[in-house]
């Protein structure tokens, strides 16, 4: 038997290292296994699908993508003649590795800074109080602990109509390494990777049709958030096919036929790539012994309770193989818990003020109910919204597209949701959680002093609206 741990995290994704650095900074010995090893096979990989092959690479090409599409259509509009722009794919790629490579190092670093014992290897929880590392020379060791915790991640979902075809057939991870632009590109899947794929890839040129087999687009967002959104995205170039089911693939040559159905019958595609973006499963197959008594869903999700514990004692799970959003916020905030109580502390995670982002441009984010769920719930709600065009700070931006809308209890006044979708909504939607996890009304915002000129007066704007108060547009509310 090897080393005895307070707490062993399986996964090194941003819940599984967040849970391992805070219960190391409570004093507990920590250990986190990690299977991701580098191409050469030298070293750990750490930070999951977020850092290496999601969120971060993701934002670097949409980050860049912007820039050359604001140089090549925009900086005209502010003065700036920048004459005739291109953009070297191979060199944002290179950018795109670098950053991943400076955050996973930075992972290493504050592991060795706080204590905590990387092991690598895949991890399985054999028994309530083991797990059985097991190297890539296929060499088993069994360690002890206390707690455990599972944060094994997720993998894209594939389908049958489309296997996968190296370099043709891609998941998200595929579409993060194209080295030149593809003239024809299909993406199949309208959710938010598929978009902001989609988004990267028709800045800069390509040619991007997006299949979605359900009939309504963003349906997680507010109706009207949802619908101006799509608006937008169209006029970018963004051709989106809703009720489009894909039945089927077939590569010629260089090419990918697709084929799906739609109102008007059996169509077809062709490609030069094609992304496959309709969702990631959770990744628990071989993670848990059989027999264990940890129990999972006809999915693969293992079930916890609202404060992560397993079935099992001592066992917890966090991220996306649990119930929940796959957000990495959401697992490393249910990392922090986990630690704390393993700890002894009381902690607990209010899953109804997680906020969500899609990274396009203008960003579309959003926390809480929609106004059609509210309703839905039985709620009486009274609504406000605020349009960028009013503002001075998004006109002085470049950057008037989209709106804010706040959702509140038509009774108490209090916050149900907030919906954003403008430059910087995935900044400002911080101030819709921070104001739902303190139970604010819509009337505390309006009486929020806010700075002028910035893009957040659109918020303190539609919460004025709510009671028809605006200021700086006409109301259509009564006063009261």
């Amino acid at each position: 038997m090897a080393d005895k741990f307070d707490v062993i995290i399986i996964g090194a994704g941003p819940g599984g290292y967040v849970a391992a650095i805070r219960a190391a900074q409570l004093g507990l010995k920590t250990a986190c296994v990690e299977k991701w090893i580098s191409e050469d096979g030298s070293k750990t990989v750490l930070g999951g699908t977020c850092l290496n092959v999601g969120c971060i690479p993701s934002k670097a090409l949409l980050e860049a993508s912007h820039k050359f599409v604001e140089a090549k259509h925009d900086f005209s509009d502010l003065g700036i003649e920048t004459g005739d722009v291109s953009m070297d794919v191979k060199k944002m790629m290179a950018r795109k590795d670098k950053i991943v490579s400076n955050l996973t190092g930075g992972i290493a670093g504050l592991f060795k800074a706080n204590g905590v014992t990387a092991l690598q290897g895949t991890g399985k929880v054999i028994a309530a109080k083991q797990v059985e590392v097991t190297d890539q020379h296929g060499k088993a060791t069994t360690f002890e602990a206390d707690n455990i915790v599972i944060a094994a991640g997720s993998v894209p979902v594939e389908i049958p109509p489309t296997p996968l075809v190296e370099g043709l057939v891609v998941n998200s991870t595929g579409a993060l390494e194209f080295q030149e632009t593809p003239k024809r590109l299909g993406v199949i899947g309208a959710g938010i990777i598929g978009l902001e794929l989609g988004s990267v890839w028709n800045r800069l040129g390509s040619e991007v049709t997006v299949l979605e087999a359900m009939d309504d687009f963003l349906p997680m967002v507010d109706g009207a958030i949802a619908k101006e959104t799509q608006k937008l995205l169209k006029k970018q170039g963004l051709d989106i096919k809703l009720s489009a089911r894909v039945t089927g693939s077939e590569v010629k040559g260089d090419e990918v036929i697709v084929k799906y159905t739609d109102a008007s019958g059996e169509q077809e595609m062709t490609f030069d790539k094609l992304i496959v973006c309709v969702g990631r499963r959770p990744y628990t197959k071989g993670v848990v012994a059989d027999g264990l008594g940890i129990d999972l869903d006809e999915r693969g999700f293992i079930f916890v309770d609202d404060q992560c514990r397993t079935s099992v004692p001592g066992v917890y799970a966090v991220g996306d193989c649990v119930r929940g959003p796959m957000l990495a916020h959401k697992a490393s905030e249910e990392g922090i818990m986990v630690a704390d109580i393993i700890a002894g502390h009381k902690a607990e995670m209010n899953y109804d003020t997680i906020p969500n982002v899609v990274y396009t441009f203008p960003e579309v984010a959003w926390v809480g109910l929609t106004e059609q769920e509210a309703k839905a719930k039985g709620i009486n709600v009274k609504t406000g919204s605020f349009p960028f065009a009013a503002s001075g700070r998004a006109m002085a931006n470049n950057a008037t597209e989209g709106q804010a809308k706040i959702i509140a209890d038509a009774e108490t006044d209090r916050i149900l949701g907030m919906h954003i979708v403008g430059q910087h909504a995935g900044e400002m939607i911080a101030q819709g959680v921070i104001a739902m996890e303190f139970g604010s009304s819509a009337e505390d915002l309006a009486l929020t002093c806010y700075a002028h000129p910035t893009m957040s007066e659109a918020v303190h704007e539609a919460a004025l609206a709510v009671d028809g108060h605006a200021i700086h547009m006409a109301n259509r509310k009564k006063r009261k």
